[in-house]
């Protein structure tokens, strides 16, 4: 997973928690939240960064595109 760029994948993790916290006031984002965006990108960094940045402009949209691709749509 990630290839080469786990060092990488793991810094935009930590982004997103910060991003997370300044937009939510949560500490983190719910543990769904990480699955959803981890199922999505399939290991890619760059579908990685697209989940994690629309997670924190709206995270129903990261969680319905996880459902259809959950469910084979």
């Amino acid at each position: 997973m990630y290839a080469d760029r786990t060092d990488r994948a793991l810094d935009l993790l930590e982004l997103l928690e910060l991003a997370w916290h300044d937009t939510y006031g949560e500490v983190t984002p719910p543990e769904e939240v990480i699955d959803d965006i981890l199922l999505l990108s399939e290991g890619n960094l760059r579908l990685l960064i697209r989940w994690a940045r629309l997670a924190v402009t709206d995270w129903r949209d990261v969680r319905l595109a996880a459902d259809a691709a959950r469910n084979g749509s």
